[in-house]
């Protein structure tokens, strides 16, 4: 059974499967990228727990920089939110994101009981 939360004409924020929540990509909002990914990983925390599951379930993260220049910015962040000895498969890269002022965006996928 597949469940899906807030759902849009678009996207679902969340979709649940087989064992697996899935999130939507998350931005933050803020004039940095310290800002931003802050915002967006208390986003993806708040998510998680409306799904049944927490960072520490992490699977998978996804991370988007809109400029590669600011990659240690947003590692410092990240660095600091990853549980200690539970730090997911990760794949970051430079993208154009969807508005001129995003900065950095975060996909998740993790395991829920």
């Amino acid at each position: 059974m597949i469940e899906r939360q807030e759902i849009g004409t678009r996207m679902s924020k969340i979709v649940k499967h087989n064992g697996t929540v899935y999130l939507c990509g998350q931005v933050g909002a803020g004039d940095t990228v310290t800002e931003q990914t802050q915002d967006c990983l208390a986003r993806v925390d708040a998510l998680l727990k409306q799904a049944g599951s927490s960072r520490e379930q992490i699977l998978q993260a996804i991370i988007w920089v809109a400029d590669m220049a600011d990659f240690a910015e947003m590692n410092a962040v990240w660095d600091a939110w990853v549980p200690e000895g539970q730090a997911p498969a990760r794949a970051c890269g430079e993208a154009k994101l969807a508005r001129p002022e995003l900065k950095v965006e975060v996909i998740v996928t993790a395991a829920y009981e």
